[in-house]
């Protein structure tokens, strides 16, 4: 038995990242219906807009899903408590401290993953008493580690620290990235980006159709003083170059980044002054597609690609 299917009790080891302005209870219903875990992006809604995801979550399907919390939300503690409240069973926690929130969901018998980006912080992670972590390498889109370790190698290091169930994300879109990313050490993968283009996203089409626009190195990591994100190379990431052309101050970058500048991007539209955070393997991405199909289509996938491999021969 694979051990995320049994962590979460779900058909398939594929977990919807809970992405901001695009994680919605309509994303997260439809890849739980589908096999997967989906996930409700609590890190842009408001206590009570959180509520009401996961009240129609738990309308729109009877499957498993759960919330991906940041834990520098300023409203942490209220966000915890609706958690707590609606009866959501799983909780995906990244950009903090994992010591600070599991053993207070754990005793809810709420099963916890922590985000990482690096072997250090999941061992941290495991001895804070997470259930699973995600470690994440530096193609994924949005805020991103520090260490700029990729996927490729950051599976198998983790891997080699760890005893609790990993999660592989960072440029896995498909069904031969799933099997590349378990093959490495991963027990199940989360996947970004394809969903972020998917029928059910909660993003404006605006943004799903730059996505599908993007090729190979139309995204890049910047804005590293603040805290680093891979976006989309438009407009506003132009204004940011050209700013760090004069050798701006910390304070200066936040002024340019201004507040809601993701959900401009992502969620109004604007994709030439707005925050459009995406990973690399966007290049990979061509339609826009149901969360049902594309989580149909992995599977295929992979189960083609295990059986390619089962020929070679040396």
């Amino acid at each position: 038995m694979n051990k995320i299917t049994q962590l979460f009790k779900i058909k398939y080891p594929i977990i919807q990242g809970g992405m901001i302005w695009n994680s919605g209870y309509k994303l997260a219903s439809a890849v739980s219906n589908a096999g997967g875990l989906g996930l409700i992006g609590a890190g842009s809604m408001y206590p009570e807009v959180l509520r009401e995801h996961i009240q129609k979550c738990k309308k729109a399907t009877d499957k498993p899903f759960g919330v991906n919390v940041p834990m520098l939300y300023p409203n942490i503690e209220e966000i915890l408590d609706i958690i707590v409240e609606e009866g959501v069973k799983i909780v995906f926690t990244s950009a903090g401290n994992p010591k600070t929130w599991t053993s207070f969901l754990k005793e809810k018998g709420i099963t916890v993953v922590h985000v990482v980006s690096s072997s250090v912080f999941a061992l941290k992670a495991q001895n804070a008493g997470v259930d699973a972590v995600v470690a994440e390498g530096f193609e994924a889109g949005g805020h991103n580690g520090r260490e700029e370790t990729t996927t490729f190698t950051l599976i198998p290091m983790v891997k080699e620290k760890i005893q609790i169930p990993l999660i592989a994300a960072g440029g896995i879109a498909n069904g031969r990235g799933m099997f590349a990313a378990m093959v490495l050490g991963a027990d199940g993968v989360q996947v970004g980006s394809r969903f972020a283009a998917s029928v059910e996203s909660s993003a404006h089409d605006n943004f799903k159709y730059k996505i599908l626009e993007t090729k190979e190195g139309d995204t890049h990591v910047t804005l590293k003083e603040l805290a680093p994100v891979r976006l989309i190379k438009n407009k506003f990431y132009q204004d940011i170059q050209d700013l760090y052309a004069q050798c701006p101050t910390k304070e200066e970058l936040a002024t340019l980044l201004g507040r809601a500048r993701a959900k401009r991007g992502m969620f109004e539209g604007d994709v030439n002054e707005g925050e459009l955070e995406i990973g690399q393997i966007a290049g990979l991405l061509h339609t826009i597609k149901p969360a049902a199909e594309i989580i149909s289509e992995m599977i295929m996938d992979f189960e083609k690609v295990k059986k390619d491999v089962a020929k070679f021969d040396f």
